[in-house]
This record gives structure tokens, C-alpha cells and sequence, in this order.
């Protein structure tokens, strides 16, 4: 049986933490709550809701433009980080075996992107990237080449330039990621590798790379969760008039068009539907890289 001194030394820590709770209940679990039984509902406002079971999660199988939104999801995602991962493991490998004592100013420099402001970033962006007036056209006039039609055309570049700021924005991150795993492996295995007369290549691909595998699972975990969520650069980016998400709507994305439904169009059970197809996804392909890591043959 507890003592009196132990119950109220208990419950005075119970009431601190109860706030957080409280919280947490409101505003963290009761919508993930909601909004699950909300995708199998159909409501458009409160108190019009009327359950419809599975019919939302169907209907995504029928919907052209969810799939064109996954698809260009997906596109994007694979590129960006085929850029994204290995430039950042190169960059981080550089800092920590070249540049040395300077590191630190070259982390901050590469992570600057990811704290500056969506909206900021989007819009000067709009600005290098604009037909007539922006700075890359220009550039390429003077090269002797024709502007791009970032926006127009047949919607072919709205990928390219979305792609451009999805790396510009995150390999710095992933540079502070891998670099803070490089500087966690163990000296003693290069002193090692060094008397045994390993090349810099060996020690590269049986020492580092092996040593990283851990890193490089979390950055890709990571960046996959932020990427299929990627909702804030399209929407700025992509005149708000015309077709949704561009012209061919290149560039709508998963996220863009959870909101388009939800919030234009007011269907609300289909936004939280879309919106847990997404939680599915993700938790699916982590499991995927996981295990895949967690491999032998790597």
C-alpha cells in the first residue's frame, strides 16, 4: 500500500502534467478521432453528417484527379529526393572529412532554408521563376536561348520548378541529419581501416556507408512524411486562377487537393478519406524502407 507521502508526492506530478493532457486531448486526439469517423461520413457542415460506411474510400479509386494528384506526388517525392539524398550525404561527407573546424558555419548556411518562412520562399521563387521578368529567363536570354513557359505550355515545367524548390528547401536539413551521423561514427574503425591499408573508397562503402544506415533510414523515413505532404510551395507557387494546380494540373499534389475538397468544396468526409489514404501510405512505405534496411543483403 502506498504511503500518504507517496500519493501526494504523485499527485502533485499528475497535476502538473495534466495540462499537457488536456491539451493533447483537445486539440491532438479528439480531431484524429473525428476526423477518422468523419471519413466515413458524408458532411458538409456541422451537424450534417450522415454515415455512408466505405462509399468516400471507393469513390477515391474513381476519382481521375486524385489519382492525377498522386501521381504528381509521386513524381515529385522521386525526384526531388533522388537530388535531395545522395547531394546531401555527398555535401556531408565533405564537411566532415574537408572543411573540418568550418562546419558549423556551412551547417548553419545549408540549414537556413529550411527555417525561412514557406510563403517567403514560394514567392521569391514566383519571382525567379515569372515568364517575362524573372531572373532564370533572363539568364537564359542572354544565353541565347528561348524563356521558358514555366506555367503555361502544355504544364510540362510546373513539375521541374516545384521540384527546384522542394530540394532547394530540404537538402539542407538532410546535410545537418547525415553530418551529425558522420561525426557519431567511431574513430578507432578509420585508425583501423588505415593501418590495414584500406583505400578511401573502401573505408567509404564498408565503413561509413554500413555505419549511416540507421541515419539514412530516419532522413528517408523523414522526408518521405514530409514530401507526400508537401502542401505549401504548389499552393503559392501556382496561380490560385485557371486549373487546379496548374495547367494540366501538373501541379497538384495529394495535400493540395485534400484541401480543394474539403475546404472548396465542402466535402468534408472525403477530405478526412483522402487524408487517411495519405496516414496509410506513409505508415505502408515506412514499413517498407524499415524492413528493407533491416535486410542483411544492405
Amino acid at each position: 500500500m502506498a504511503s500518504p507521502f507517496r500519493v501526494q508526492k504523485l499527485t502533485v506530478a499528475y497535476l502538473f502534467i495534466f495540462p499537457f493532457f488536456l491539451l493533447f486531448a483537445i486539440f491532438g486526439a479528439f480531431p484524429i478521432i473525428y476526423s477518422f469517423i468523419l471519413s466515413f461520413c458524408q458532411s458538409k457542415g456541422v451537424g450534417k453528417i450522415q454515415f455512408i460506411g466505405v462509399i468516400n474510400y471507393l469513390n477515391l479509386f474513381q476519382d481521375n484527379l486524385f489519382w492525377k494528384a498522386l501521381w504528381n506526388t509521386a513524381v515529385i517525392w522521386t525526384v526531388s529526393h533522388a537530388l535531395i539524398l545522395p547531394g546531401a550525404f555527398v555535401l556531408a561527407y565533405i564537411l566532415d572529412g574537408v572543411i573540418g573546424k568550418g562546419s558549423r558555419l556551412f551547417q548553419t548556411i545549408f540549414f537556413t532554408p529550411m527555417v525561412t518562412s514557406s510563403v517567403a520562399v514560394a514567392l521569391v521563387f514566383m519571382t525567379l521563376f515569372a515568364e517575362r521578368f524573372g531572373l532564370i529567363n533572363y539568364i537564359i536570354r542572354l544565353l541565347g536561348g528561348n524563356p521558358i513557359s514555366w506555367y503555361g505550355g502544355t504544364g510540362f515545367w510546373i513539375k521541374p520548378m516545384i521540384i527546384i524548390l522542394f530540394t532547394w528547401k530540404w537538402i539542407g536539413w538532410n546535410i545537418v541529419i547525415y553530418f551529425s551521423g558522420l561525426q557519431g561514427i567511431d574513430q578507432e574503425l578509420y585508425d583501423c581501416a588505415h593501418v590495414e591499408g584500406a583505400s578511401k573508397g573502401k573505408v567509404l562503402f564498408f565503413i561509413t556507408i554500413p555505419m549511416m544506415k540507421p541515419i539514412i533510414l530516419f532522413s528517408l523515413i523523414l522526408s518521405f512524411i514530409g514530401g507526400i505532404q508537401i502542401f505549401d510551395e504548389p499552393y503559392i507557387l501556382l496561380p490560385w486562377t485557371g486549373p487546379l494546380g496548374g495547367t494540366n494540373y501538373a501541379g497538384l499534389v495529394l495535400a493540395r487537393y485534400l484541401h480543394f475538397r474539403a475546404f472548396s468544396r465542402w466535402h468534408f468526409g472525403y477530405g478526412a478519406a483522402i487524408a487517411y489514404f495519405i496516414v496509410f501510405l506513409i505508415a505502408l512505405l515506412s514499413a517498407l524502407n524499415t524492413r528493407l534496411f533491416r535486410s542483411e543483403k544492405l
